[in-house]
């Protein structure tokens, strides 16, 4: 039964981190490069966010859950972490993100990278992590 869970949690980590890289590296960037206006990048950006924190919350619960049942408890302070930030960047930066003005938008979206990588870097951290530990790397 272990097996399967740490299937599983490996499985949702890549996801995570999986998105998190691309949207960082790829559809961002090239967004930045399309939109001439700075109002219709904003938009654009927005419906790119609007619901996933509703897809996001449950895939972190289910890293959680399945890295628990698999043992692998050397990686959850690392999403608790992300989660943490995760919160706040659904429930504190979007909220305030929505209502700026075009002149506090760029440091909305500097704000949003930073805290992008961390999330990124602890989420492909942990999924490397547990992925060289179950694959018995050390």
């Amino acid at each position: 039964m272990t097996a399967i869970f740490t299937f599983v949690f490996l499985a949702l980590a890549a996801a995570w981190a999986g998105a998190m890289g691309y949207s960082l590296l790829v559809v961002q960037p090239k967004a930045a490069r399309f939109f001439e206006d700075d109002g219709q990048l904003e938009d654009f950006l927005l419906v790119m966010a609007h619901g996933n924190r509703w897809k996001v919350a449950p895939l972190i619960a289910g890293l959680l859950v399945t890295a628990t049942l698999a043992k692998i408890y050397y990686v959850l302070p690392l999403y608790v972490v992300a989660a943490g930030i995760f919160a706040h960047v659904s429930w504190r930066h979007w909220p305030k993100r929505v209502f700026a003005l075009p002149a506090e938008r760029e440091g909305f979206r500097r704000a949003l990278r930073v805290q992008a990588w961390a999330m990124t870097v602890l989420a492909g951290g942990a999924f490397l992590t547990a992925l060289a530990a179950t694959s018995g790397l050390f």
